[in-house]
């Protein structure tokens, strides 16, 4: 007897990477629900926030849709990817905008430097600090592709750290709350191996 596949529920917040998650997500067997409102996230297994694009427009479309209050409240694995785990925190110096406060901290802006350029665009190794089920069967030091400014600090939430002039989270979790900045989607195998693994995170 085959395994059922799990429902997604997609939370479309206007990033531009809306359609390559989904696919991504299809690719590994996932029924893939488009949610435009916090009334389609009822009874999905996992709900993923995707995004590329700024924190304060982000924000605004995911109040007026009732998502800040919903996301708050889920009980099933939820993924942020990206501008998505930027949101997961409390502010973003991007917009100075309050977030959605899953997480505590704030997400500030990458600094340039000689020899850094900003946005952080490409592929870039990343380290786990620690274990978690995102990362089970990929090695350490295997390269995720970027493009962001803004980024999280490498703190207690931090399951893994990349550099780029100074270290930042790309990858963070809380229970069953996890974010990565860095696109699965656009991470050939090695993404599609962490997508694949955030399917396998039993909901409670």
């Amino acid at each position: 007897m085959s395994a059922v596949s799990p429902t997604v529920a997609l939370v479309d917040a206007g990033g531009a990477n809306f359609a390559s998650v989904r696919h991504a997500l299809e690719r590994q067997g996932a029924r893939v629900r488009l949610a435009r409102d916090a009334d389609a996230l009822r009874g999905a297994q996992h709900i993923i926030l995707p995004g590329v694009g700024a924190a304060r427009p982000a924000m605004a479309l995911l109040r007026e849709r009732g998502f800040d209050a919903a996301l708050r409240a889920v009980e099933v694995p939820l993924l942020g990817i990206c501008l998505g785990m930027q949101l997961l925190f409390e502010h973003s110096a991007e917009g100075d905008v309050q977030a959605l406060g899953i997480l505590p901290g704030r997400v500030e802006a990458l600094p340039a430097s000689a020899g850094v350029r900003v946005p952080h665009m490409g592929w870039n190794s990343i380290w786990p600090t620690r274990p978690a089920p995102l990362f089970e069967g990929l090695p350490a030091g295997v390269a995720m592709y970027f493009v962001h400014g803004f980024a999280a600090a490498h703190d207690e939430a931090c399951i893994a750290r990349c550099v780029h002039g100074r270290p930042f989270a790309a990858a963070v979790q809380r229970d069953q709350v996890f974010g990565v900045q860095f696109h699965p989607e656009r991470s050939g195998a090695a993404g599609a191996r962490v997508l694949a693994n955030f399917l396998r995170v039993a909901p409670p």
